[in-house]
């Protein structure tokens, strides 16, 4: 229970677009301790990401680029048929954008996270993954991926030596094999309290419980939670409270980075 129990806790954030508002940002900034920032592909625009980096920063929150398929309409939560070459320039067109924006702030970025279907996709198929990795080493050798604990993501960015952090996910089901059950599903989103803050200790002490009752072993270093959950504000309340009372301090991973 001592000062080795370190945790990071991030949220998808930035969401919005022009006057169309998403995601509860201002409610769920002073829990967490890392923002996944939309980058103008499935989300955000440079008015909404120059707000949401000035946001985390009064937090103390470190700021990471969100890059998914640019897909406005779909919110990025659709596979688009992309060749490995066109997702490696969207991913770097998204990262070089929030990187001057943050920049302007006086903010480095300290991750990437993939959004939505891309996320996904790089946690199952090698050649998304490979992509993705290969955008983000392009740019920096040394900022990390953040990929799905247990991944084919996480796999690639490690052979390509970029380093990667695991995540695990508060307020999403999983199924038996690791995978994020499909939010096609209806109960893909965790929407009880006392369900978010169980599976958040599990995670940070190592597993998950899949949806038939199995027991997955996952080691994770950062745990999400998504600002667009109705809840959200509420869970990240629970959920801070629940790892801290466990004896988990929460921070950013540590990383070496070089931009």
């Amino acid at each position: 229970m001592g000062a080795d129990k370190r945790i990071d806790l991030n949220a998808d954030v930035g969401e919005s677009y022009g006057v169309w508002p998403m995601g509860n940002d201002r409610e769920i900034m002073p829990y967490v301790t890392s923002a996944n920032v939309a980058c103008g592909g499935h989300a955000g625009d440079p008015n909404v990401m120059a707000a949401t980096v000035k946001l985390a920063k009064m937090h103390g929150v470190a700021v990471g680029a969100h890059p998914g398929y640019p897909d406005m309409p779909g919110f990025g939560r659709r596979v688009l048929p992309f060749q490995p070459e066109e997702i490696k320039r969207f991913v770097l067109y998204q990262l070089g954008a929030l990187w001057a924006i943050a920049r302007a702030e006086g903010v480095e970025l300290s991750h990437v996270k993939p959004h939505g279907a891309l996320y996904n996709l790089t946690a199952r198929d090698e050649t998304t993954a490979q992509a993705v990795a290969e955008a983000v080493r392009s740019f920096s050798h040394w900022l990390p991926v953040v990929c799905l604990a247990g991944s084919t993501a996480y796999d690639v960015a490690r052979n390509l030596s970029q380093p990667a952090y695991q995540e695990g996910f508060a307020d999403r089901r999983y199924e038996p094999n690791g995978q994020l059950r499909s939010r096609n599903s209806v109960d893909a989103v965790l929407h009880d309290a006392a369900e978010v803050k169980r599976q958040v200790v599990q995670l940070a002490n190592g597993y998950v419980v899949a949806s038939d009752g199995s027991r997955l072993e996952r080691h994770v270093d950062t745990i999400c939670l998504h600002s667009d959950t109705a809840s959200a504000s509420v869970f990240a309340g629970v959920a801070r409270e629940a790892l801290e009372a466990a004896g988990f301090r929460l921070m950013p991973p540590v990383s070496q980075r070089e931009v």
